[in-house]
């Protein structure tokens, strides 16, 4: 499986899955653009602070992938803004040439029961999970419809399948990523581009380390607490990496009648 002559745009590239994504498709021969965000509009969300250093993991990360032969930028972009988005778009087209592969995977999480649910944390949540899909996907889809076989991987998560308790904003987000995924599918068959969903699992990225600390019972540490929801939750009995993900988008990118998917790496947590 080569992208050679690729070039990928991640979203949310700069650490955790995003990072993993951009190493496994520059690895597979793309060149690389990650878009990244310093801050975003609120501290309802995993980094508890609006000061998330997104876009300087980006240009740290664009090392690492220079050091494999690639081109790669970092540019700075909110996903949850149009001239953002657009400005993000047409900055990979003038510096990297084209666009081929489109992986939308900003994403926020916090956790609250419906009653205590902040308006704060559902704006934020649905602006940058579902709203940022669908700008990406908007401002990319003339530069994609001019390239065969392109394709746009959304970052979707097991619980865009399976409520939650606690995460019902979070669900209704990733629900509603999948449902995008696959009417966008059939909307652009013709073109010949190809959209598809990945589901990851359980990781011990930022989300987690923030999920731990709220869910980890009152005589557990963090590591305790993670290591039982892994024994739990998933029948393989082992977590979820970055790696991993990177190889179902290294697949996806590279398989010609594949589209309208939601594919889960999760272990076997959930079988549908």
């Amino acid at each position: 499986m080569t992208l050679q002559g690729k070039v990928a745009l991640i979203t949310g590239g700069g650490r955790g899955i995003g990072a993993g994504i951009a190493m496994a498709l520059a690895r597979a021969g793309a060149d690389i653009a990650i878009a990244e965000v310093d801050r975003v509009a609120s501290a309802a969300q995993q980094y508890r602070d609006a000061t998330v250093s997104g876009y300087q993991a980006a240009r740290a990360l664009v090392g690492q992938i220079e050091a494999l032969g690639r081109r790669a930028r970092a540019i700075s972009a909110d996903v949850t803004s149009w001239p953002h988005v657009e400005t993000m778009v047409q900055t990979t087209v003038r510096e990297l040439g084209t666009i081929d592969v489109l992986v939308c995977n900003a994403g926020v999480v916090s956790i609250a029961p419906v009653h205590a649910l902040s308006e704060e944390a559902w704006d934020l949540t649905m602006a940058v999970n579902v709203k940022g899909v669908f700008l990406c996907c908007k401002a990319a889809l003339p530069v994609l419809k001019q390239r065969p076989e392109s394709c746009i991987i959304n970052v979707a998560s097991v619980a865009g399948k399976k409520g939650a308790p606690g995460m019902a904003h979070y669900c209704a987000s990733k629900f509603a990523v999948v449902g995008f995924t696959n009417s966008l599918a059939l909307e652009v068959a013709r073109y010949g581009i190809r959209v598809n969903a990945i589901c990851p699992g359980i990781l011990r990225t930022q989300m987690w380390e923030y999920l731990a600390d709220t869910l980890k019972q009152p005589d557990e540490s963090k590591e305790d607490s993670w290591e039982r929801y892994v024994r739990t939750l998933i029948p393989l009995a082992r977590p979820q990496t970055p790696e991993d993900i990177g190889q179902l988008a290294v697949y996806l990118a590279t398989a010609p009648n594949v589209t309208g998917q939601a594919i889960n790496v999760d272990g076997g947590m959930e079988m549908h």
